[in-house]
């Protein structure tokens, strides 16, 4: 019975796209539309981030993260939290020579030094001397605009009487 089915011309068989493309704009509009209000900022594990009230969201910058132990620049290395509180002077050398790189920097005029900006993610327990000398350091190498990464605190519901 198995050799008749077999000699049987096979029809070939419809793949019908419509249903699949439906699905597809239906899952890019979804996205689009969840996507915009989404604001990521790099965060590391060892870092907890202090909560604000402040509504304006960040701009994309150069990202100095300060956790407990390191100070970090677009995620490379720059020094120790022990470096930082032992230095003689207010400003961070080796942040400073980071952050003053053609590659951060970039081609910017005279009038555009000031709209230069840079975002700090600092974990919320860290002293605030540590946190005052890297935006020192920040704004001593021309970035005009400092940003203090922080989570938006959840608004309480209003509950009508």
């Amino acid at each position: 019975m198995s050799l008749l089915n077999r000699s049987k011309p096979r029809e070939d068989a419809e793949l019908n796209l419509i249903p699949l493309i439906d699905i597809m704009s239906v899952l890019v509009a979804f996205l689009l539309i969840y996507s915009t209000e989404v604001e990521s900022v790099q965060n590391s594990k060892g870092v907890e981030i202090p909560q604000s009230t402040a509504e304006v969201k960040p701009e994309s910058s150069v990202v100095v993260m300060i956790t407990r132990e390191h100070l970090f620049v677009q995620g490379e290395p720059v020094a120790t939290i022990a470096e930082v509180q032992s230095s003689a002077t207010v400003l961070v050398e080796p942040l400073r020579e980071v952050l003053e790189r053609p590659m951060l920097a970039g081609s910017v005029g005279a009038e555009e030094l000031s709209s230069r900006e840079v975002t700090v993610i600092a974990d919320k327990n860290l002293p605030f001397e540590v946190v005052k000398r890297v935006m020192a350091t920040c704004s001593s190498s021309s970035y005009g605009k400092i940003s203090l990464a922080v989570l938006q605190k959840e608004k309480p519901a209003n509950v009508a009487s």
